[in-house]
């Protein structure tokens, strides 16, 4: 007979792997923009997004809240210090006033998790109601997280381009999005599946934008040594 349990644990690990490769995707994006020294028409707005996300899920995992989560934490764990240094990017190469709105909502996001951690921590006494509160806290955000690209869908439908969209950010989002939904599904747990379904769908989406606008994307603009690999699919992350 299978030992659920451990298909659950086989299929949390190669979640982490596929979600720290999520998490790495972006790394052409900011390799570029590392290299002109300016953020051009990226957007921070998912990376931003994705941070928040990534600690809330981090404090859902602790054994305080929601035991037997340490695969939750790892991964997450890994997410918060990756996409600090994303964030740190955005601060240093971009203009005086997208700076202060970056710095802006990284207040707003450290007051409104340490709200939500004091408020679990001393008004619910048990895991299952800790687990429960910050839980839909989570998937309110992992849906943020996963809509967080809509705002360059929008500009690619808009401008037939797909310049601006990290394609491998794209596919990474769909199979985290399968893996994890999965992984829900083997021991049922409605807070990661709601998240994951939809993130699973959004990856698919953006796969599918890639392919119709590629043919109608100039490059022309780009450097002439610049890989076709390092497209621009999608974002966050």
């Amino acid at each position: 007979m299978v030992d659920i349990g451990l298909v659950r644990t086989v299929i949390g690990i190669i979640g982490n792997i596929i979600s720290l490769i999520m998490f790495l995707s972006p790394i052409p994006t900011f390799y570029r923009i590392v290299k002109q020294k300016t953020v051009s028409d990226f957007k921070p707005d998912p990376y931003v997004v994705t941070l928040l996300n990534c600690a809330l899920w981090v404090f859902y995992g602790m054994p305080f809240v929601h035991p037997d989560s340490i695969l939750v934490v790892s991964i997450n764990g890994a997410g918060v210090v990756i996409e600090l240094v994303y964030i740190l990017v955005f601060l240093i190469f971009s203009l005086g006033s997208q700076r202060l709105t970056i710095f802006k909502a990284l207040v707003v996001e450290v007051i409104f998790f340490v709200i939500v951690v004091l408020v679990t921590m001393y008004i619910f006494h048990t895991t299952r109601h800790r687990s429960l509160v910050v839980g839909i806290i989570c998937i309110i955000f992992n849906i943020l997280m996963y809509l967080s690209p809509l705002t360059v869908m929008r500009m690619v439908i808009k401008t037939k381009s797909v310049k601006y969209m990290p394609f491998y950010l794209s596919l990474a989002n769909f199979f985290n999005g399968v893996v994890w939904l999965v992984y829900s599904l083997l021991k049922f747990d409605a807070n990661i599946l709601l998240p994951n379904g939809l993130g699973t769908i959004s990856g698919a989406v953006q796969l599918i934008l890639y392919a119709i606008f590629y043919r109608t994307t100039r490059w022309e603009d780009d450097e002439n040594d610049r890989p076709r690999s390092e497209v621009q699919v999608s974002n966050k992350n």
